[in-house]
């Protein structure tokens, strides 16, 4: 049973994002069409899951495979057989967790080497699936190994391992902006490795960036996907 009060929460977040994306497109002389929200759902329950889908959401985000699958799991159970949400895998891929992924994700963002992408592959042909991926890029000065992501300089040879492997399917890029970066320098050097990238995979055209607070930057550098939570769903719930 939906909250109602929660509901409306849920509802106003998502006409002033709805808002802000439009008059981002606007800015931008972009077709609203052309941009896909995401809702992140991280550490908040699968009732809200729910409560967006009635809303009209179809695409879920979620960046911790324990909690993603156990959510899908209790979704599923709460709408008894209704259309489950399309999800999409957005947090650091451990390789040893890519067979569970692979079983309830429809999209991973976040492919950022080899051995992860075979991972997927594997996971993906246990499960009879095929997965939609993008390369996640690292355009950090100082990367973070523990924030994962491909330097620009190796996406094309991890872009035609994906094309080789039967299982995955080359969707495009994702970045996550760094702290303390300007977001329009990043979003626009993600369009620069994205507008490379499609040379040799054409249908390589997601381009996956923007969140709460710098979604308008990402729109206005091409952005296909916005991966959007607090803006939505307000404050995380503290780490249970």
């Amino acid at each position: 049973m939906t909250d109602g009060r929660r509901i409306e929460e849920l509802r106003a977040g998502l006409a002033r994002t709805e808002e802000r994306i439009r008059a981002a497109c606007a800015d931008a002389h972009r077709d609203r069409a052309e941009v896909s929200l995401i809702v992140v759902t991280k550490f908040f329950p699968a009732t809200d899951v729910v409560s967006l889908l009635e809303l009209g959401v179809r695409d879920i985000g979620e960046n911790r495979d324990q909690e993603a699958r156990a959510k899908v799991r209790e979704t599923a159970e709460l709408l008894g057989g209704a259309r489950l949400p399309r999800m999409h895998f957005i947090g650091q891929a451990q390789r040893n967790k890519a067979g569970s992924i692979a079983q309830y994700a429809d999209v991973v963002h976040s492919l950022d080497r080899p051995a992860l992408a075979e991972a997927l592959d594997r996971g993906a042909a246990r499960a009879d699936r095929t997965l939609d991926v993008l390369i996640q890029v690292d355009l950090d000065p100082e990367p973070d190994p523990g924030r994962g992501g491909s330097a620009p300089a190796d996406v094309g040879r991890l872009a035609q391992l994906v094309e080789g492997l039967e299982r995955l399917r080359l969707r495009g890029v994702m970045t996550v902006a760094p702290l303390g970066m300007d977001p329009d320098r990043v979003f626009g050097r993600l369009a620069e490795v994205s507008s490379e990238l499609r040379s040799d995979h054409p249908d390589a055209r997601w381009i996956s960036a923007g969140m709460s607070g710098d979604l308008e930057s990402a729109v206005a550098h091409g952005a296909t996907h916005l991966r959007v939570g607090t803006a939505i769903l307000g404050s995380r719930p503290s780490h249970r």
